[in-house]
């Protein structure tokens, strides 16, 4: 048995949890989300908790139980509190701009990189080169925050990019520095 999924999962005030034919729906004051269940899995709800079970102890239910709490228990997070990831731009002349409620990302192309809203989340820039992406929806603020970060990676010799709030970049010894090193 998962260490992480027989642990109960709390239900807080003003969340409501249905469970009918293998779906999860979770509503809060942010939102709804569902989550199909697999048919390997059984979740029940006893008065103010949610329990996980795996109805069999092969390999595949055996995964899938931490998996399915965890999920459950994002959901209900993310109805509560929301999630949000923070990107930074890093180099000369990149900046970030707010057009309606799509994203304009200025880093050092020809044009201007426009990304989409999509339902579900929101952006938030601080300043010229900061970049918050909200949602209830732990895998999609995770996702549209990735599909950002690929626009313009940081690169390892000035360290130049798109990269997470504390994400530290290791850089390279360009050329230069190289055949000083190896000429002294």
């Amino acid at each position: 048995m998962s260490k992480v999924g027989k642990q109960p999962i709390e239900i807080p005030e003003r969340v409501t949890v249905d469970l009918k034919d293998n779906q999860v729906t979770v509503v809060g004051s942010k939102g709804k989300l569902e989550q199909e269940i697999r048919p390997e899995i059984e979740v029940k709800k006893s008065g103010e908790q949610i329990l996980v079970l795996a109805k069999s102890k092969s390999k595949l239910s055996r995964s899938l139980h931490g998996l399915t709490r965890t999920l459950i228990s994002n959901m209900i997070e993310g109805v509560v509190k929301g999630f949000e990831k923070t990107l930074e731009l890093h180099g000369v002349g990149y900046r970030v701009f707010l057009e309606g409620e799509s994203l304009k990302i200025s880093v050092g192309f020809s044009h201007p990189v426009i990304i989409k809203p999509v339902k579900g989340i929101t952006y938030e820039i601080e300043g010229d080169n900061v970049i918050k992406v909200l949602g209830i929806d732990k895998q999609l603020v995770g996702q549209i925050a990735a599909k950002i970060r690929e626009v313009r990676k940081p690169e390892p010799y000035k360290g130049k990019g798109i990269r997470y709030q504390g994400e530290v970049v290791k850089k390279k010894p360009g050329k230069a520095a190289k055949a000083e090193a190896e000429g002294a």
